[in-house]
């Protein structure tokens, strides 16, 4: 969604334009690439490397926007499923355990106390941006939660079959030991 986001953007789409918002689509390819420098797999749009630059404030201003266009959530969903076909992928989101994939082995819901969501987001955004205020930070953090939550089309909600982890005082590691834990516990299982 950030990268359709950046895409509207760019080629100033009119949101409220349906026909616009079609037509854009049809000229948008997205595709995962594994990165081994990072060590991540990063988001390409149109054959070029968006990973840092979905990631500014701007976006995240537009992206629930974007997100709750119906015809723009079918073709992220689409590209999604077809992703994870072949199973052996990790996906956030805030419908992948709802919508795109309800049928998923293993399913993790992450929250966190919102003060402590707006200072990581205001840490990963300082560096990109020494400007950004952490009131910005916190302003769209609230919007996005409330529209995303509030949208018509797959709205953010924790699936009933989801593990909940709140990771409000957890390191990253810590946050990883806990989901590997699922992991190995739902393999064992099996």
């Amino acid at each position: 969604y950030r990268a359709v986001t950046l895409y509207f953007l760019r080629n100033n789409i009119d949101l409220a334009e349906k026909k616009e918002v079609k037509k854009a689509l049809k000229d948008i390819n997205l595709e995962f690439v594994f990165n081994p420098k990072s060590n991540n797999s990063e988001i390409y749009l149109n054959g070029d490397n968006v990973e840092y630059l979905i990631r500014d404030l701007i976006i995240a201003e537009k992206v629930s926007d974007v997100a709750a266009i119906r015809e723009v959530r079918e073709l992220a969903v689409a590209q999604q499923k077809k992703m994870g076909a072949k199973k052996g992928i990790v996906m956030d989101g805030r419908d992948i355990g709802t919508v795109v994939f309800p049928k998923a082995e293993l399913k993790i819901f992450m929250t966190a106390d919102n003060a402590v969501r707006v200072q990581r987001r205001f840490k990963e955004l300082y560096v990109k941006n020494p400007n950004v205020t952490i009131e910005e930070v916190k302003d769209n953090l609230e919007m996005r939660d409330y529209i995303d939550s509030h949208r018509e089309v797959s709205p953010l909600r924790k699936a009933n079959d989801a593990l909940e982890i709140d990771n409000t005082h957890l390191t990253e590691q810590e946050q990883f030991q806990k989901a590997l834990v699922m992991v190995r516990k739902l393999i064992g299982s099996k």
